[in-house]
Formats: C-alpha cells, sequence, structure tokens
C-alpha cells in the first residue's frame, strides 16, 4: 500500500518537472517574441546585440527555415503539431527518472511546438522569427526564435 502513494507522488513530481520545463521554456518564448514585436520592424534592419548576435523581425507562415510557404499551410502545420504534441505527452508519460535528459528534453520540445503552435492560431502572419541571419561562410543560417532552439 505504501508503495502505491510513493508511485504516484514520484508520478507526479515528474509531471511537476513536465509543468515547470515546459512553463519556463514557453514563457521565455513568448516573452522574446513579444519583445521583438515591440522593438524591431519587419524588413527593417538588422541590429546587433552585444556587437555579434543579429535581430531581425521576420513572419514564418511556413515550416522550418520557411519549407511549405503557403495559404493551407497554417492549418496543416497547426494540426501536426498537435500530434506531435500528443506523441510528447505520450513519450513523456512513459519516460523514467533514470533517463533525466529525456526528462527535461520532451517538456523543452513540447513548449518550442507550443510556443510556435500559438503563433500560427493567433494570426496569419506566421511564427514570429527574429534571431539572425548568420552567415556562416559556406551558407546563411535562417532566422529562428527560442521555440526553434526547444
Amino acid at each position: 500500500m505504501n508503495g502505491g502513494r510513493l508511485m504516484g507522488r514520484s508520478e507526479r513530481y515528474k509531471w511537476w518537472i513536465f509543468a515547470a520545463v515546459l512553463g519556463t521554456v514557453l514563457g521565455l518564448d513568448l516573452a522574446t517574441k513579444s519583445w521583438a514585436l515591440h522593438d524591431l520592424h519587419p524588413h527593417g534592419p538588422t541590429r546587433y546585440l552585444f556587437g555579434w548576435l543579429p535581430l531581425t523581425l521576420h513572419f514564418n507562415t511556413g515550416g522550418l527555415w520557411g519549407v511549405g510557404q503557403g495559404s493551407v499551410s497554417r492549418w496543416v502545420f497547426s494540426i501536426a503539431t498537435v500530434g506531435a504534441l500528443w506523441l510528447l505527452i505520450h513519450l513523456y508519460r512513459r519516460t523514467s527518472f533514470a533517463r533525466p535528459f529525456r526528462m527535461v528534453a520532451i517538456p523543452m520540445i513540447a513548449a518550442g511546438a507550443l510556443g510556435n503552435l500559438v503563433d500560427r492560431l493567433r494570426w496569419d502572419h506566421g511564427v514570429v522569427d527574429f534571431i539572425g541571419p548568420f552567415d556562416l561562410g559556406f551558407m546563411q543560417w535562417p532566422i529562428f526564435n527560442v521555440a526553434d532552439m526547444a
């Protein structure tokens, strides 16, 4: 009987970790996007943070790196994101404390997906991206956001 109670507590603790990581990353993503919307201008000049980090406001109506842009992409990517979130929650449910990296990685990925989903659902402009672009010499690294890093 006591083991069942401990199992319940550890399961609750696991979901508290999920909520804390997801909330922190999602909050950071939404806060930085809000800052970018108020402080940067679309198609405006690139600003540099610390003299080297380029900041450029861009609205991505497609998926990763602008792939799949079009009138229906908003809803296709939104539905795909909901499916991905369901899968992530299912994976997390099966994750044990013996996998601490996974216990943090899954809610980070879920927060990133949720942050971009919020942008897709709240307006037609697309996902707010503002970090970059980076010239790597052999290629231009596209503009992205905190959710994409998670």
